[in-house]
């Protein structure tokens, strides 16, 4: 730990702490499992619950919807986002890199002739996606690196942007 650290950050690492001891006894521990489900409502928005909370998805006009709320590829984007966040602040504890903000800008390029049947050669889902983030704090250059190059390894979000992941479709029985 540096003295530079907040007790949020002492905190944090000792749940980094606690959680890699409990799975160091128990590789049982390290499964976790997510689920979401949800109901279309009018139109092209949809209704997701998520645990105890529930999030409502839609589309631009353009796209059938009413801008009522983000669409699927925006909450994608946010969810490489907000991981990016926590996997920076659970690293920079667990390494012992003081870091007092992380801001991070994420873009997608879209293009819809994919999503539309336009073009079967063209992709529905993003063909390129950038991040920016912004580290701040009285860390080294080289510390920064080091953390930005241990986030980009664990990263659970960026992980399934950059590698394909098995998902099964079908109906109910």
């Amino acid at each position: 730990m540096t003295s530079t650290q907040t007790p949020r950050d002492t905190a944090l690492a000792g749940i980094v702490d606690a959680t890699a001891e409990a799975v160091s006894q128990d590789v049982g521990n390290a499964q976790a499992l997510f689920r979401a489900t949800g109901d279309a409502g009018a139109g092209v928005r949809s209704h997701i619950r998520i645990g105890n909370h529930e999030v409502l998805v839609d589309e631009p006009p353009a796209l059938g919807g009413d801008d009522a709320a983000p669409n699927p590829v925006e909450f994608a984007l946010a969810s490489l986002l907000s991981c990016q966040v926590v996997t920076y602040r659970f690293y920079a504890a667990k390494l012992g890199i003081p870091v007092e903000d992380v801001h991070v800008d994420v873009e997608g390029d879209l293009d819809v002739r994919g999503f539309f049947g336009i073009d079967d050669e063209v992709r529905p889902g993003f063909g390129e996606v950038r991040l920016v983030v912004d580290l701040r704090g009285p860390a080294s250059p080289e510390e920064y690196q080091r953390l930005r190059e241990t986030v980009d390894a664990h990263c659970p979000v960026l992980d399934l942007f950059r590698n394909a992941t098995p998902v099964t479709t079908g109906a109910p029985a």
